[in-house]
């Protein structure tokens, strides 16, 4: 790490000790809105809010635009995501910057750019991406949500699952169908959607992490021209390369989390006794304790390589390690958590140890943008 990775490391850690204890993440998962607009604005006073985006943004029409990121690199976003996971913090970062913002930034025009990802970087306006569908099992050019032209602008109709932090997201943005059938590659478009738009219904139930996920419908929403969102049926690309990148910042969230359960079980075994001795002192114990450390060191190394390649422009490379990283987290993660739970004896699974919501928080990690047996199967297309 160079001087100012080592400075974001240790600045998001800094924020995790002095104001996201355990305890505070609790009260705040029961809070109305699930998180803290106080820890939001600091985030954006630190810059945090603008650190994946580019300094300059460059436009064909205006040969270019200035955004006012930081220019980030995927590295200084793994750095950042990592301590977010020992913290478990409960923030829209991975919604609001990482998916909905750097759609924006990828896709929108200059002046698209210019008006809304200012407010985003300043912490004024929250957005999310609402991709999902029941039916697609991963599959993203499995869409039936479906846009048509009505007069100058377009009309919206459809339904969106599990889109986080959707009860608070100011704007949605859309993939829809624009043409071809509901499987095809081409014929995707995407689009920027009010959420207090006439038609938009939002049912938001909380996750068994502590998060909030929401179901969205758009009942013959109405769109001005200016909703499209890049080019008109030529989404998938940028979705997909969008999603590789979440899902790459998502296994450094967990990886941080593995880090949090593998300490907190080695401090729990040093600290409790039994017959007289630390738990620690038993040989079983150190062996399961070192089957976890051993694992957590293969699953680093591969994240590594995922938040490497995923500024590379080869799509099939960047894919491949973001795939073989996901199922890794999922197989040798779950592994990790499982024994950290066990290893803390009954009291594993209460409430009120953090190593229970570790765990949980880990396995809805392990369901978003793919699950193992999905990422295990696009590795192996992805080699062939």
């Amino acid at each position: 790490m160079n001087d100012e990775q080592k400075m974001l490391q240790a600045g998001a850690a800094r924020f995790i000790k002095e104001q996201y204890s355990f305890e505070k993440r609790r009260a705040l998962a029961a809070s109305p809105e699930g998180f803290s607009r106080d820890h939001w604005a600091k985030f954006a006073e630190l810059g945090w809010l603008a650190l994946p985006f580019a300094e300059a943004a460059t436009d064909a029409s205006t040969g270019g635009d200035e955004v006012g990121g930081l220019g980030g690199t995927a590295i200084d976003t793994m750095l950042l995501m990592e301590q977010f996971g020992q913290g478990m913090v409960l923030l829209p970062y991975l919604s609001t910057i990482l998916m909905a913002g750097r759609a924006i930034e990828a896709m929108g025009s200059a002046q698209q750019r210019a008006r809304f990802l200012p407010p985003i970087m300043a912490g004024d306006l929250f957005a999310s991406l609402a991709f999902v569908e029941p039916q697609a099992r991963y599959d993203l050019a499995d869409v039936s949500t479906a846009a048509s032209i009505s007069g100058k602008g377009w009309r919206l109709s459809g339904a969106k699952s599990i889109v986080l932090n959707g009860d608070v997201a100011d704007l949605l943005v859309v993939p829809a169908r624009t043409a071809g059938g509901r499987t095809d590659e081409r014929g995707l478009s995407c689009f920027l959607v009010d959420s207090k738009a006439p038609g938009v219904q939002i049912r938001t139930v909380p996750s068994t992490d502590g998060g909030r996920v929401s179901d969205i419908v758009f009942d013959d929403v109405k769109l001005d021209p200016e909703a499209l969102l890049g080019p008109e049926d030529g989404a998938l690309p940028f979705l997909s390369a969008l999603l590789d990148r979440a899902a790459a910042a998502l296994c450094a969230e967990a990886m941080g989390i593995i880090d949090a359960a593998v300490e907190a079980t080695r401090a729990y075994l040093l600290q409790r006794s039994q017959f007289g001795r630390p738990l620690a002192s038993f040989q079983a114990l150190q062996h399961r304790l070192s089957e976890m450390v051993i694992a957590q060191e293969q699953t680093r190394s591969l994240v590594y390589v995922a938040s490497m390649r995923i500024g590379e422009d080869n799509p099939v490379e960047r894919a491949r390690a973001v795939s073989a990283a996901k199922a890794e987290i999922s197989r040798n993660g779950s592994m990790i958590l499982a024994n950290a739970v066990q290893l803390h004896g009954g009291m594993g699974v209460s409430e009120e140890l953090n190593v229970g919501t570790y765990f949980k928080r880990l396995h809805m990690i392990n369901a978003l943008f793919g699950d193992r047996d999905y990422h295990v199967r696009r590795y192996a297309a992805l080699a062939a």
